[in-house]
């Protein structure tokens, strides 16, 4: 167990997302759609040259659950690329971030599984940031909070698809299905309301999958490096590079409230992360 190493890995992780948010803000001219299908797109000859090198099988064991991982993916993706339109983007990744609350609840719900007390209580610290994030800061948008909304509570539901897949199918065929259904949603999405790139932003929608693609691959790297405990509370760090790039690149202001509400929706998940940790069975 290599932590020091695993931190090395996180960063790299953290900060390619971080661009890729960043990516995704400045090109707020087009559709979230036509973005969804680039980053889709660009990502897919990664995974696809992963599988022939590897001499893997792109039809997987479980194609029902990995259509639905796709699709439900596919949806999360779409709806978070929509609410940077409408919200500073730290904020947007912030509450983004509440997936894993959405996860424990259709754990719940599907799974059986059983959530501790203390847990529920470390869940609302998360959802009083929200609070105080829409309550206090007049610039976070209702629309746009809905929408980001909507995106964690798929990213929750696709927590429990990979539950269910388990270790039946190889990450890179799950990850291929993704961004192969992604690629078909964006386009259908993107037809009716096409903008063509001019220079620049024809390597910028482009690059948004190199980001995405070293973000996951890093990230995994890191889990296999040291433990869950040690690796994920340092995802969250993907959270203060693209606040510092919101503000630098984009001029954003985050308010005293902001910065409150941002703090208590990571510190909830953070502490859920470690206790849960503490106390596997």
């Amino acid at each position: 167990m290599d932590v020091k190493k695993a931190i090395q890995f996180m960063l790299i992780s953290t900060l390619a997302f971080a661009c890729m948010n960043t990516t995704v803000k400045y090109l707020s001219r087009f559709n979230a759609f036509q973005i969804v299908l680039f980053r889709s797109a660009s990502s897919l000859f990664f995974t696809f040259g992963f599988l022939l090198r590897n001499k893997i099988s792109f039809a997987g064991n479980n194609k029902k659950l990995l259509i639905l991982r796709g699709l439900v993916g596919a949806t999360s993706m779409s709806m978070f690329f929509m609410s940077t339109k409408y919200l500073p983007i730290g904020s947007a990744v912030s509450l983004r971030y509440l997936a894993p609350v959405f996860a424990a609840i259709f754990a719940i719900i599907i799974l059986k599984e059983k959530i501790k007390p203390r847990q529920w209580l470390f869940f609302a610290l998360a959802f009083g940031g929200v609070l105080v994030l829409k309550g206090f800061d007049e610039e976070v948008s209702g629309y746009g909070l809905t929408l980001v909304f909507i995106s964690a509570v798929f990213s929750g539901l696709v927590y429990i698809i990979l539950s269910k897949i388990g270790k039946s199918e190889h990450p890179v065929v799950v990850v291929n299905y993704f961004m192969i259904i992604s690629t078909m949603v964006g386009l259908i999405g993107a037809i009716n309301n096409w903008v063509m790139p001019v220079g620049k932003e024809w390597f910028l929608l482009g690059i948004l999958g190199v980001f995405g693609y070293f973000g996951q691959v890093y990230m995994t790297k890191a889990f296999q490096t040291a433990s869950t405990s040690q690796v994920a509370p340092l995802k969250y760090i993907e959270v203060v590079f693209t606040l510092v790039f919101g503000t630098f690149i984009f001029g954003e202001i985050y308010t005293f409230w902001s910065l409150l509400g941002i703090a208590l929706i990571i510190g909830g998940l953070v502490l859920n992360i470690l206790y849960k940790e503490k106390h596997k069975s």
